[in-house]
């Protein structure tokens, strides 16, 4: 088939696409589209319909964006002066209805990144200069304020606030509805019941992910140091790093802990 007509089917005629935006003809694009000049697309990704796309925005390959998502606009900062930030989304992803993603700003680094195999439900909003790692599920009308970092296969539940330079830790589950100021820490389960806390290891995402029992009991000890111990954080550190041979993902934990500049919910 002729790549030009190939690309001409895939585009629905009402879609509005910028000469300049670079389309594989493997991408579907459906009713009502808009697409700007700044934006590459990588093999067959999908936009629904009713789309928003502006750049610099780069996208990997099998992307399914859904109706009257906004990716890649520009940043709400005042700072923001229309200079050429960046965003950079990796493979697999899925981006739902009415979600909004934005572009970096030039004092937070101009890049806000997303990596592969994502589920980012209606209505959650990514601001400026995130960081989101790979398999992160961010629930319905998740809101990162800028600068936050998620790391792999976290999940942030339904209706949550996060606060600017924030980290949320890998393998770690934060309940719907609960307001985050502090760093979440990894493996954990925070919740908010009358005050925000977290409630031990994640144990049954962990199991779901492929930890063994070793491994999971080496961390439930750790947050039982950690979070049911009189000692403050310092203390509970410096008594896991005491006990020694407590694996690599205590290690990683005590180092993530001590690199925290906000503090830990505990």
């Amino acid at each position: 088939m002729d790549l030009a007509l190939k690309i001409e089917t895939n585009i629905h005629p009402t879609a509005v696409i910028d000469a300049a935006a670079i389309i594989p003809s493997s991408c579907k694009i459906g009713p009502y589209c808009v697409v700007g000049p700044d934006v590459e697309m990588g093999e067959n990704c999908e936009l629904i319909s009713h789309v928003v796309l502006q750049g610099p925005t780069t996208l990997g390959d099998d992307n399914r964006i859904f109706p009257f998502a906004s990716v890649g606009i520009g940043p709400q900062d005042l700072s923001y002066k229309d200079e050429p930030t960046r965003l950079e989304i990796g493979d697999r992803n899925q981006i739902r209805e009415y979600v909004t993603i934005h572009r970096g700003t030039v004092k937070g680094g101009a890049l806000t990144r997303i990596g592969s195999d994502c589920l980012i439900m209606a209505y959650a909003h990514i601001a400026h200069d995130c960081a989101i790692g790979d398999n992160v599920i961010m629930a319905n009308a998740a809101t990162l304020a800028g600068h936050v970092t998620v790391e792999d296969y976290a999940v942030v539940g339904a209706l949550c606030p996060v606060h600017q330079f924030v980290r949320i830790g890998t393998h770690s589950y934060v309940g719907g509805g609960t307001t985050i100021t502090q760093d979440v820490l990894p493996f954990s389960k925070t919740v908010a019941s009358r005050d925000v806390s977290a409630y031990g290891a994640n144990s049954i995402g962990l199991r779901r992910r492929g930890f063994s029992d070793e491994r999971i009991r080496k961390i439930h000890h750790a947050f039982k140091v950690l979070l049911a111990s009189k000692m403050n954080t310092s203390q509970a550190l410096a008594r896991l790093k005491s006990e020694g041979a407590q694996g690599e993902d205590v290690e990683m934990l005590i180092r993530w802990i001590e690199a925290s500049e906000r503090g830990v919910i505990k």
